[in-house]
Protein backbone atom coordinates (compact mmCIF):
# COMPACT_ATOMS: atom_id res chain seq x y z
CA UNK A 1 0.00 0.00 0.00
CA UNK A 2 2.95 2.32 0.88
CA UNK A 3 4.31 1.75 -2.60
CA UNK A 4 1.26 2.26 -4.23
CA UNK A 5 0.45 5.80 -2.36
CA UNK A 6 4.31 6.84 -3.31
CA UNK A 7 3.45 5.92 -6.59
CA UNK A 8 0.37 7.97 -6.70
CA UNK A 9 2.21 10.82 -4.80
CA UNK A 10 5.54 10.73 -7.48
CA UNK A 11 2.81 10.45 -10.78
CA UNK A 12 1.41 13.71 -9.68
CA UNK A 13 4.10 16.10 -8.95
CA UNK A 14 5.48 14.56 -12.60
CA UNK A 15 2.73 15.95 -14.16
CA UNK A 16 2.58 19.00 -11.93
CA UNK A 17 6.21 19.62 -13.46
CA UNK A 18 6.18 18.52 -16.69
CA UNK A 19 3.79 21.47 -17.62
CA UNK A 20 6.53 23.79 -16.22
CA UNK A 21 8.12 25.71 -19.05
CA UNK A 22 12.04 25.59 -18.60
CA UNK A 23 13.44 26.41 -22.19
CA UNK A 24 11.13 29.67 -22.66
CA UNK A 25 10.83 29.25 -26.35
CA UNK A 26 7.55 31.42 -26.50
CA UNK A 27 8.95 34.19 -25.06
CA UNK A 28 12.32 33.76 -27.38
CA UNK A 29 9.89 34.59 -30.58
CA UNK A 30 10.75 38.11 -29.88
CA UNK A 31 13.88 38.30 -29.43
CA UNK A 32 13.69 38.42 -25.05
CA UNK A 33 15.06 36.96 -22.92
CA UNK A 34 11.96 35.40 -20.81
CA UNK A 35 10.80 38.66 -19.60
CA UNK A 36 7.79 36.57 -18.63
CA UNK A 37 8.91 34.63 -15.77
CA UNK A 38 10.92 36.20 -12.55
CA UNK A 39 14.36 35.21 -11.82
CA UNK A 40 12.59 33.39 -8.52
CA UNK A 41 10.02 31.65 -10.16
CA UNK A 42 12.48 30.11 -12.53
CA UNK A 43 15.01 29.16 -10.26
CA UNK A 44 12.40 27.54 -8.07
CA UNK A 45 10.94 25.70 -11.41
CA UNK A 46 14.27 23.98 -11.99
CA UNK A 47 14.68 23.29 -8.27
CA UNK A 48 11.50 21.34 -8.75
CA UNK A 49 13.17 19.52 -11.60
CA UNK A 50 15.97 18.29 -10.33
CA UNK A 51 14.36 17.19 -7.04
CA UNK A 52 12.61 14.87 -9.23
CA UNK A 53 15.09 14.04 -11.36
CA UNK A 54 17.34 12.84 -7.73
CA UNK A 55 14.01 11.12 -6.28
CA UNK A 56 13.97 8.75 -9.80
CA UNK A 57 17.45 8.50 -9.79
CA UNK A 58 17.25 6.55 -6.17
CA UNK A 59 14.06 4.81 -6.86
CA UNK A 60 15.53 3.50 -10.38
CA UNK A 61 18.48 2.18 -8.48
CA UNK A 62 16.36 0.51 -5.81
CA UNK A 63 14.08 -0.74 -8.95
CA UNK A 64 17.45 -1.90 -10.75
CA UNK A 65 18.42 -4.11 -7.34
CA UNK A 66 15.15 -5.74 -6.97
CA UNK A 67 14.86 -7.00 -10.24
CA UNK A 68 18.19 -8.09 -11.40
CA UNK A 69 20.61 -8.44 -7.89
CA UNK A 70 20.19 -11.28 -5.55
CA UNK A 71 20.72 -10.30 -2.13
CA UNK A 72 24.13 -12.36 -2.04
CA UNK A 73 25.36 -9.90 -4.58
CA UNK A 74 23.91 -6.44 -3.54
CA UNK A 75 27.50 -5.89 -1.60
CA UNK A 76 29.38 -5.82 -5.21
CA UNK A 77 26.53 -4.25 -6.21
CA UNK A 78 27.17 -1.33 -4.11
CA UNK A 79 30.63 -0.91 -4.25
CA UNK A 80 29.61 0.45 -8.22
CA UNK A 81 29.34 3.79 -7.13
CA UNK A 82 32.63 4.11 -5.91
CA UNK A 83 34.05 4.05 -9.74
CA UNK A 84 32.44 7.51 -10.48
CA UNK A 85 34.68 9.17 -12.57
CA UNK A 86 35.64 12.52 -11.45
CA UNK A 87 35.28 15.60 -13.36
CA UNK A 88 36.26 19.33 -12.68
CA UNK A 89 33.43 20.49 -10.38
CA UNK A 90 33.64 21.04 -6.84
CA UNK A 91 33.03 17.94 -4.84
CA UNK A 92 33.79 18.93 -1.48
CA UNK A 93 31.40 21.61 1.06
CA UNK A 94 34.22 23.13 1.83
CA UNK A 95 34.88 23.66 -2.41
CA UNK A 96 31.02 23.97 -3.09
CA UNK A 97 30.63 26.84 -0.10
CA UNK A 98 33.53 28.72 -1.49
CA UNK A 99 32.92 28.86 -5.30
CA UNK A 100 30.95 32.07 -6.97
CA UNK A 101 27.55 31.95 -8.00
CA UNK A 102 29.13 31.64 -11.58
CA UNK A 103 31.22 28.97 -11.65
CA UNK A 104 27.97 27.32 -8.96
CA UNK A 105 25.70 27.46 -12.31
CA UNK A 106 28.94 26.42 -14.56
CA UNK A 107 29.40 23.43 -12.71
CA UNK A 108 25.67 22.73 -12.70
CA UNK A 109 25.75 22.71 -16.45
CA UNK A 110 28.99 20.51 -16.58
CA UNK A 111 27.22 17.66 -14.58
CA UNK A 112 23.92 18.30 -16.52
CA UNK A 113 25.37 17.76 -19.79
CA UNK A 114 27.54 15.00 -19.02
CA UNK A 115 25.00 12.46 -18.28
CA UNK A 116 22.57 12.94 -21.32
CA UNK A 117 24.42 11.06 -23.48
CA UNK A 118 24.71 8.21 -20.84
CA UNK A 119 21.43 8.03 -19.78
CA UNK A 120 20.49 7.94 -23.84
CA UNK A 121 22.50 4.86 -24.16
CA UNK A 122 21.22 3.08 -20.85
CA UNK A 123 17.86 3.18 -22.19
CA UNK A 124 18.76 1.04 -24.78
CA UNK A 125 20.75 -1.23 -22.91
CA UNK A 126 17.72 -1.82 -20.62
CA UNK A 127 15.27 -2.37 -23.71
CA UNK A 128 17.79 -5.33 -24.65
CA UNK A 129 17.03 -7.25 -21.30
CA UNK A 130 14.41 -9.83 -21.44
CA UNK A 131 12.73 -9.18 -17.88
CA UNK A 132 13.40 -5.04 -17.27
CA UNK A 133 10.17 -4.18 -15.94
CA UNK A 134 8.25 -1.03 -17.55
CA UNK A 135 8.25 0.66 -14.84
CA UNK A 136 12.07 0.57 -14.84
CA UNK A 137 12.47 1.60 -18.91
CA UNK A 138 10.07 4.53 -17.74
CA UNK A 139 11.88 6.01 -15.27
CA UNK A 140 15.10 5.76 -17.09
CA UNK A 141 13.11 7.41 -20.26
CA UNK A 142 11.63 10.01 -18.42
CA UNK A 143 15.02 11.27 -16.62
CA UNK A 144 16.53 11.19 -20.00
CA UNK A 145 14.19 13.35 -21.04
CA UNK A 146 13.74 15.65 -17.84
CA UNK A 147 17.54 16.15 -17.68
CA UNK A 148 17.57 17.72 -21.61
CA UNK A 149 14.85 20.06 -20.47
CA UNK A 150 16.69 20.83 -16.65
CA UNK A 151 19.51 21.64 -19.13
CA UNK A 152 17.45 24.19 -20.82
CA UNK A 153 16.44 25.62 -17.73
CA UNK A 154 19.92 25.89 -16.17
CA UNK A 155 20.98 27.81 -19.57
CA UNK A 156 18.23 30.28 -19.05
CA UNK A 157 19.04 30.86 -15.73
CA UNK A 158 22.72 31.78 -16.98
CA UNK A 159 21.23 34.44 -19.13
CA UNK A 160 18.96 35.83 -16.63
CA UNK A 161 21.94 35.81 -13.81
CA UNK A 162 24.89 36.40 -15.80
CA UNK A 163 23.69 37.51 -19.15
CA UNK A 164 25.75 34.87 -20.81
CA UNK A 165 24.59 32.78 -23.36
CA UNK A 166 25.78 29.24 -22.35
CA UNK A 167 29.04 27.21 -20.95
CA UNK A 168 31.12 27.24 -23.81
CA UNK A 169 33.37 24.15 -22.40
CA UNK A 170 32.08 20.83 -22.48
CA UNK A 171 32.68 18.28 -19.79
CA UNK A 172 36.03 17.17 -19.07
CA UNK A 173 35.37 13.31 -18.87
CA UNK A 174 33.37 11.64 -21.18
CA UNK A 175 31.21 8.88 -20.14
CA UNK A 176 30.38 7.25 -22.91
CA UNK A 177 32.64 4.15 -22.12
CA UNK A 178 29.34 2.57 -20.31
CA UNK A 179 28.58 0.03 -22.08
CA UNK A 180 26.48 -3.01 -22.16
CA UNK A 181 29.16 -5.44 -22.17
CA UNK A 182 28.70 -9.10 -23.50
CA UNK A 183 28.75 -11.08 -20.12
CA UNK A 184 25.18 -10.54 -18.50
CA UNK A 185 26.91 -10.11 -15.14
CA UNK A 186 29.32 -7.80 -16.48
CA UNK A 187 26.50 -6.03 -18.11
CA UNK A 188 24.47 -5.62 -14.99
CA UNK A 189 27.24 -4.43 -13.12
CA UNK A 190 28.06 -1.45 -15.23
CA UNK A 191 24.54 -0.53 -15.62
CA UNK A 192 24.37 -0.36 -11.97
CA UNK A 193 27.42 2.01 -11.80
CA UNK A 194 25.97 4.03 -14.32
CA UNK A 195 23.09 4.35 -12.36
CA UNK A 196 24.67 4.81 -9.00
CA UNK A 197 27.15 7.77 -10.53
CA UNK A 198 23.83 9.39 -12.04
CA UNK A 199 22.22 9.26 -8.73
CA UNK A 200 25.05 10.97 -6.93
CA UNK A 201 25.54 14.01 -9.73
CA UNK A 202 21.84 14.53 -9.66
CA UNK A 203 21.85 15.09 -5.99
CA UNK A 204 24.69 17.39 -6.39
CA UNK A 205 23.17 19.31 -9.36
CA UNK A 206 20.00 20.10 -7.05
CA UNK A 207 22.71 20.58 -4.12
CA UNK A 208 24.37 23.45 -5.93
CA UNK A 209 20.73 24.99 -7.46
CA UNK A 210 19.23 24.88 -3.73
CA UNK A 211 22.29 26.59 -2.67
CA UNK A 212 22.44 29.41 -5.65
CA UNK A 213 18.68 29.77 -4.47
CA UNK A 214 19.31 30.37 -0.42
CA UNK A 215 22.25 32.55 -1.66
CA UNK A 216 19.75 35.20 -3.09
CA UNK A 217 18.55 36.33 -0.07
CA UNK A 218 20.71 34.86 2.78
CA UNK A 219 24.27 34.35 1.48
CA UNK A 220 25.66 34.56 5.20
CA UNK A 221 23.50 32.04 6.24
CA UNK A 222 24.09 29.06 3.21
CA UNK A 223 25.68 25.97 4.65
CA UNK A 224 25.77 22.47 3.48
CA UNK A 225 24.83 19.52 5.63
Amino acid sequence: MNKVLQGCVWMMLWHRIVGYPLDCKEDQQDGTRCPSITLDKLLERVIQHAELIYRASEETCTLFEETFAPLATRPQLSRGGSACGVRSVPGSKSEIQQISDKWLLHSTLILIKSWISPLHSLQITLDLYDNAPDDLLNKTKWMSAKLMNLEQGVIVLIRKMLNEDSLASEPSQNLTHYVAQPNMVESLLTDYTLLSCFKKDAHRVETFLKLLKCRQTDRLGCFLF
